[in-house]
């Protein structure tokens, strides 16, 4: 029975290739074709293969006539929010959104308070702290100074939390620490978000991924990602759900990585990746008006392997750091 019903999807799939329609709605520009490089392959192949989390969701259809959307999502490993996902932004606050990742990419230590007035002067901007703090929280935001945190996503407190390993450690080594953070990446009509694994010794760009939504599975992703390139020591992170989460917990545990949390208020134990952030955003979002989140993901997957292989680091004297992590 389950034989036949593998059968009749793979058959479906394969249907709608041979016909050069779009998985992902007739006016999409990719086709199960574009991705089947010999042979007829079905959605299980393609979940193993090399496509990114964007990219398998462009194969997603919701008006499928034959697949649900939930058998879809286990088709394509991807989460069935995910295919659901259309972005409602306002217009309006995107470009706010856009000014105040500026301000805020320049300034990490910038609250609401200050980034109104920079908004006003700078952008011609003119609104009220309860909007700002509301976009900021949507953003992920929140500032490197001691205050409460506004989480990229609100820790969930069924969630066990973990204590903060770092404080007086010597990072003398590479792998001895992971940190991982999230941040707000702008696209022309909407964003996403990108998580990404980072060297702590080094500087060096593990694993990232880019998603729609803020559901844990990137995380996770980008973590299994890593994890086949090297294993750490310790990993820190925020307290958000994404990392506090059973699933992202059990891997770390599983591969014997002890965990590390930021307190909150502390001011600098996140303070590697923020730096991450603002050269990927000066050097490459901010000078690439991505359309979509696919558009986004090849640009970045350029941009990080240059960041790793070409880009000299003087912290490094200016060897890069996959020189240094890999002893090139």
């Amino acid at each position: 029975m389950e034989k036949a019903g593998r059968r009749r999807i793979r058959n479906s799939v394969r249907g709608q290739a041979e016909k050069g329609k779009s998985f992902a709605g007739k006016n999409h520009r990719r086709t199960l074709l574009d991705y089947r490089p010999t042979g007829s392959r079905n959605l299980v192949a393609e979940k193993n293969s090399s496509l990114s989390y964007p990219e398998r969701l462009t194969l997603a259809n919701k008006e499928h006539p034959n697949i649900s959307i939930l058998r879809q999502a286990e088709l394509l490993d991807i989460s069935r929010s995910s295919i659901y996902y259309q972005s409602t932004v306002n217009p309006e606050d995107i470009q706010i959104m856009n000014a105040i990742d500026k301000i805020f990419t320049q300034y990490p230590f910038y609250g609401h308070q200050r980034i109104k007035p920079e908004l006003k002067e700078e952008y011609g901007i003119n609104i009220g702290k309860k909007r700002i703090i509301s976009l900021m929280k949507e953003m992920g935001l929140n500032a490197i100074y001691p205050r409460p945190k506004l989480n990229l996503s609100d820790p969930d407190k069924q969630h066990k939390k973990f204590p903060y390993l770092l404080k007086g450690l010597p990072i003398t080594r590479p792998n001895q620490v992971w940190g991982t953070d999230i941040t707000y990446i702008k696209l022309k009509k909407y964003f996403a978000y990108l998580v990404a694994i980072l060297d702590w010794y080094l500087r060096y760009v593990v694993a990232w991924k880019l998603s729609p939504t803020l559901e844990n599975i990137f995380c996770i992703q980008a973590l299994e990602q890593a994890l086949k390139i090297n294993t750490a020591d310790i990993h820190n992170s925020d307290q958000g759900a994404q990392y506090t989460s059973l699933n992202y917990v059990n891997i770390l545990e599983e591969n014997e990585i002890r965990i590390s949390m930021d307190g909150r208020g502390r001011c600098m134990d996140n303070i590697f990746t923020e730096r991450l952030w603002r050269t990927v955003k000066y050097e490459n979002v901010y000078l690439n008006e991505y359309a979509d989140i696919g558009e986004a993901g090849q640009g970045l997957s350029e941009y990080f392997k240059f960041y790793n292989e070409k880009r000299r680091h003087q912290s490094l004297d200016y060897k890069t750091p996959a020189q240094i992590y890999f002893a090139k």
